[in-house]
């Protein structure tokens, strides 16, 4: 998803993933969150690589620094530290994606990182509710899924029934 923010900025993504048909979305999602006095974090520094595979040739660049050839499978360390340092003071924090391919080891530290991060501030009174199936794979991965407040596998149904939709199986439900 980062990237797709990347190149609707005008950033060189090199092979990264990004969704061609949000980019409208993406600058209209961040001149709205300026509009509205709205932090919207992105990472600063991204893990790269050669290839999509768990051996593949790794390197910490700078979002700006992105090479033509190359694809982002993690975030880096300064964006790790700069997202922990948002989460201290987080009441509520929903997460919905991991940071990177946590499937491979070698790009799951952003992931992890986020994952601890979490499990460190639940205990402190901070609600934390991790959705969606890959999510709860992290979690489950980092050995922190019995810190969260709550997990749920229906990651898409979460976002949805925050955004205030009406889901099909509560509303077939509620017709009984």
């Amino acid at each position: 998803m980062i990237f797709t923010f990347y190149k609707a900025r005008g950033l060189k993504v090199g092979k990264s993933l990004v969704e061609e048909d949000k980019l409208d979305l993406a600058k209209k999602l961040e001149e709205l969150a300026k509009k509205k006095g709205v932090e919207l974090l992105l990472p600063v520094d991204v893990v790269v690589a050669d290839k999509f595979d768990a051996n593949a040739n790794d390197k910490i660049v700078d979002i700006n620094n992105i090479p033509d050839d190359w694809l982002g499978l993690d975030i880096g360390p300064k964006s790790i530290e700069l997202f922990n340092k948002a989460l201290d003071d987080a009441k509520t924090v929903v997460w919905n994606g991991p940071m990177g391919v946590f499937e491979f080891p070698k790009f799951a530290k952003g992931t992890v990182g986020i994952a601890n991060k979490l499990a460190e501030i639940t205990p402190k009174g901070a609600i934390t509710i991790i959705g969606g199936g890959d999510s709860v794979a992290a979690v489950e991965q980092a050995g922190v899924a019995s810190k969260m407040s709550h997990i749920s596998t229906g990651g898409g149904a979460s976002l949805e029934l925050l955004e205030g939709r009406v889901l099909p199986g509560v509303a077939a439900l509620n017709e009984k």
